[in-house]
């Protein structure tokens, strides 16, 4: 399958996914365009494959991908932690198919489909 490339140059665009893929893992359901979220999917479930594993090469794997940002203001756990603590082990017994992506309207500026993402547990 290919990539799509949604109009921007490769370095934006992984900019791009690693940024939605951080929010994403922060509050489990995020509002964003169709295709976008459709190639969102893929590496959010590369990112759950390798918090399921939870070993150290794992974990630094994963570190390339998700932004370390403050996930939880109370506890002070990261992005990268709520993903291996929390999102992993939820989804031990599952394999595959981790987030749902669900259209929802036209975007009122320049019609583009909506749609939104979000764990399936």
């Amino acid at each position: 399958m290919q990539n799509r490339k949604l109009g921007r140059t490769s370095d934006h665009r992984k900019a791009l996914l690693r940024n939605l893929a951080t929010d994403l893992i922060v509050h489990e359901k995020i509002n964003t365009t169709e295709m976008k979220a459709k190639e969102l999917r893929s590496v959010v479930d590369e990112l759950v494959t390798l918090a399921k594993k939870g070993d150290l090469h794992a974990r630094r794997r994963a570190a390339r991908v998700v932004r370390n940002v403050i996930a939880d203001k109370e506890t002070g756990k990261t992005a990268l932690q709520k993903l291996f603590e929390e999102i992993g082990p939820r989804f031990a017994e599952t394999n595959g198919g981790y987030t749902r992506v669900v259209k929802t309207t036209v975007r009122r500026g320049d019609a583009a489909p909506m749609a939104y993402i979000e764990f399936t547990k």
